[in-house]
């Protein structure tokens, strides 16, 4: 890897590493795991290095890939051997001020990753379906049934 390549992936590391971090932890909802996965997905920038069409396809290209780690996290045997409920209360080392986070954190994945997306990092339905490789009314759906549990589970009205 040149000099050149290298400074790019470390200016891609400082403006994207908080938000990757961010997505990690949606996922995985642990410290330790989250700063793997987080390394992770800049080593495969950094095995397979490209030119980005701007910033913004720079971050949806690194999301896309931790969301896709953090998936095939999951599916590996050998990280089955502790139930989910178990993990969650394991990974909960984390303090997350943020009431209605705290609960987006405790939903099914699909719902969890789409709201997450949308209102802490401001992605668009179209964008998010990309990044989960789903069509964008399947989003719409993700994000509506889950305004919908935040509301039953919060008690209010939220982002309608």
């Amino acid at each position: 890897m040149d000099g050149q390549t290298s400074k790019k992936i470390i200016d891609a590391y400082r403006r994207h590493s908080a938000t990757i971090y961010r997505v990690c932890f949606v996922y995985l909802k642990n410290r330790a795991d989250t700063e793997d996965m987080v390394q992770n997905t800049f080593l495969k920038l950094m095995e397979h290095p490209r030119e980005f069409e701007s910033e913004a396809h720079e971050k949806a290209w690194l999301i896309t890939v931790a969301g896709n780690l953090c998936k095939d996290f999951f599916r590996k045997a050998s990280r089955r051997d502790v139930s989910i409920d178990e993990a969650y209360h394991i990974g909960v080392e984390e303090s997350v001020p943020d009431e209605t986070l705290q609960v987006i954190l405790s939903l099914p994945e699909h719902y969890r990753v789409s709201l997450y997306l949308f209102y802490y990092e401001g992605y668009s339905t179209a964008e998010i379906a990309s990044m989960m490789k789903k069509k964008e009314g399947t989003v719409r759906s993700y994000l509506h049934r889950g305004r919908e549990l935040l509301k039953k589970m919060l008690g209010g009205d939220y982002g309608e």
